[in-house]
């Protein structure tokens, strides 16, 4: 089997790496829900921070960013 020309290998992986790009993207939306969901169950950022042992402006960063329009 021939290997395709170059160009065509690069211009796949760029259609691969934007597909992942937004796979990530939307993996972050739904991971800052979850994070506001634990807040909102546990009563604070801090108490979810403290349960995964993340920092709390990092999860209050992470809620804010992606869960407000």
């Amino acid at each position: 089997m021939e290997t395709p020309p170059w160009r065509d290998r690069l211009r796949a992986e760029d259609e691969l790496l934007e597909q992942l790009d937004a796979q990530a993207e939307e993996a972050r939306r739904r991971r800052a829900h979850a994070l506001k969901d634990g807040a909102d169950a546990l009563g604070s950022v801090y108490a979810v921070a403290k349960q995964l042992g993340l920092s709390w402006t990092a999860v209050a960063k992470a809620i804010k960013k992606y869960t407000t329009a």
